[in-house]
């Protein structure tokens, strides 16, 4: 697995506790468990909860990172289309739109 640094990168001078949270410590511990979850399955958790949560800016870089685990083009649009019947179709929609740019890559 690729070494995050995205908190460090973007938030280390602003907020150094939560960039080393965010990299050591999500990125380095919890998404390093793949005996528990592999990686495809947790991008699956990871952005059904973004989706569902509304968290769209978050939703692009775990979308690539989806695509990188093996989640293809058809896949995430049936999870997309899925969801939105339990979280409602606005957010499917901007979901949609994020998808089609990440798969169009």
């Amino acid at each position: 697995m690729t070494k995050i640094t995205a908190g460090r990168d973007q938030l280390g001078e602003f907020a150094p506790k939560f960039a080393e949270l965010n990299d050591d410590v999500l990125f380095g511990q919890v998404w390093s468990r793949e005996e528990e979850l592999n990686p495809r399955d947790r991008s699956i958790v990871t952005i059904t909860a973004l989706i569902f949560g509304g968290n769209f800016e978050q939703l692009v870089f775990h979308m690539g990172k989806a695509k990188e685990n093996g989640i293809t083009q058809e896949e995430m649009a049936e999870i997309i289309t899925h969801l939105a019947f339990y979280i409602g179709w606005p957010k499917a929609w901007s979901a949609f739109t994020i998808a089609k740019d990440v798969y169009k890559k």
